[in-house]
């Protein structure tokens, strides 16, 4: 049977030779591809996709070798990478396994800046309205740049030349792997200091590093460094490389350096320009001064030329002093001599306190002697008065007129009969009953008392 001295090899056994033919025939590769679909999983591994035209391959890189990359793969970046080309049986696939990653070319590395510049902007990171105005004479400086590097010593040199600062110096990585996350963390740390705190907090920040290659001043476009910057309270000088050089981070700052040294010379004015400024104007404030004092004199000296002697003036109005003060003695004393002639004759024409009671004394006894005659003449007409109504009240009318009828009047309640009773408007009993009915009269007797609606009266025969 045609194959049958081949050998029988399990799918474990076929996986492993092609491993193993793999790694030793490309063992170390060099590989440059488009990145596409990079993603960094929890465990912090980073697996993507190397492709061109006509094919892709699958590519990993490890936790500790993510950290020390150059560059951070992004969708669409064309890179070069360089690694193991190895096999994973459980997918029967083969991959890279990456050790470095850089740009491929600076055509490549331009167009992710123009597209990480265009994404940040979009944000805002780079408005005109977030940036902040720099301090005019700052009293601590914050320095962040390489401490053995040509860079600080420009600066601290520039400063003492043109106004002497306090400096503080934050030692960082200008370039490498590690340069962008420790730039990021000086501008974030200066911005930690608390006012007021044993560490001084700047008022100002430079972020400044020398010249080199597009490369080497990829930390300061990268995003964590821009978006430390913008996001700083403290103004920032960004001053990287020269004057022809231009990083991401000098769009997020307040202002921008085209050198370290420059960066220095917006920091602080020249001391020995202010000091002439400041007797400049010193000079033209005195000369202003006295040149006002001047036209002020001569204004008062013309006014006073146009105004009279003051000491002639002085002494008219003291003699008219002197003049209304003598009048007015005078006339005091004349007004109080009137006022007590007046005093004097008012107190003449007043009577004795003993003459006026006699006369109301005398008064008094008159009233009292006519009073006393008024009283007991009223009281004899009152008299009078009451015994003729008694004589007009005797009943002597009422008996004639009944004697002239024929008919006896009744002396008392019992002498009333039933027949003498019925001319009369209620019976005997009831005019018995009602005392009220009845009258007394002088003589001792009683008889009842007419009302409006009894007929006369007339005699019991």
């Amino acid at each position: 049977m045609a194959g049958g001295n081949l050998p029988e090899l399990s799918v474990s056994d076929l996986s492993r030779a092609l491993k193993r033919t793999v790694e030793e025939t490309f063992g170390y590769v060099r590989v440059r591809g488009e990145v596409s679909q990079p993603k960094r999983v929890s465990s912090g591994h980073l697996y993507l996709r190397l492709k061109d035209d006509q094919a892709v391959i699958e590519a990993v890189c490890w936790k500790g070798t993510v950290m020390r990359l150059a560059v951070k793969p992004e969708d669409g970046m064309e890179v070069v990478c360089t690694g193991r080309l190895t096999t994973y049986p459980g997918r029967s696939q083969y991959q890279l396994i990456i050790e470095t990653m850089e740009l491929a070319g600076e055509g490549a590395l331009l167009k992710m800046l123009e597209e990480r510049k265009r994404r940040l902007a979009a944000e805002g990171l780079f408005d005109a309205q977030r940036k902040r105005p720099l301090p005019f004479l700052p009293r601590v400086i914050g320095v962040v740049t390489s401490p053995t590097g040509a860079v600080i010593r420009d600066i601290l040199h520039r400063l003492a030349d043109r106004f002497p600062r306090h400096v503080l110096l934050w030692p960082v990585a200008v370039q490498g792997e590690q340069a962008a996350a420790q730039v990021a963390r000086a501008i974030q740390g200066f911005n930690a200091i608390a006012p007021g705190g044993p560490v001084p907090r700047p008022d100002l920040l430079i972020v400044a590093r020398g010249g080199g290659s597009l490369e080497d001043l990829m930390p300061f476009n990268e995003e964590i460094v821009v978006r430390a910057a913008a996001a700083s309270q403290i103004p920032l000088i960004s001053a990287v490389g020269h004057e022809t050089d231009t990083t991401l981070i000098d769009f997020a700052s307040d202002r921008r350096a085209p050198t370290p040294t420059a960066a220095a010379e917006m920091a602080v004015p020249v001391r020995a320009e202010l000091m002439a400024q400041v007797m400049e104007c010193g000079r033209r404030l005195e000369g202003t001064a006295n040149r006002l004092l001047a036209e002020r004199r001569n204004r008062v000296e013309g006014l006073a030329r146009g105004l009279g002697d003051p000491r002639a003036l002085l002494e008219g109005c003291a003699q008219r002093l002197d003049d209304r003060g003598e009048r007015l003695a005078l006339s005091m004393t004349g007004l109080i001599r009137r006022h007590r002639t007046e005093v004097a004759k008012l107190g003449a024409g007043l009577r004795h306190p003993a003459q006026v009671l006699g006369l109301a004394y005398a008064r008094l006894d008159i009233a009292s002697r006519g009073l006393s005659g008024g009283v007991t003449r009223l009281l004899a007409d009152r008299t009078t008065r009451a015994q003729n109504l008694a004589q007009r009240l005797t009943p002597q009318p009422l008996v004639r007129r009944a004697e002239e009828g024929g008919r006896a009047w009744p002396t008392s309640a019992a002498a009333w009969t039933p027949a003498s009773a019925a001319p009369w408007p209620m019976a005997p009993a009831a005019w018995k009953a009602r005392p009220s009915c009845w009258r007394r009269c002088p003589t001792g007797g009683c008889w009842p008392v007419a009302s409006p609606w009894s007929p006369p009266l007339r005699a019991t025969p």
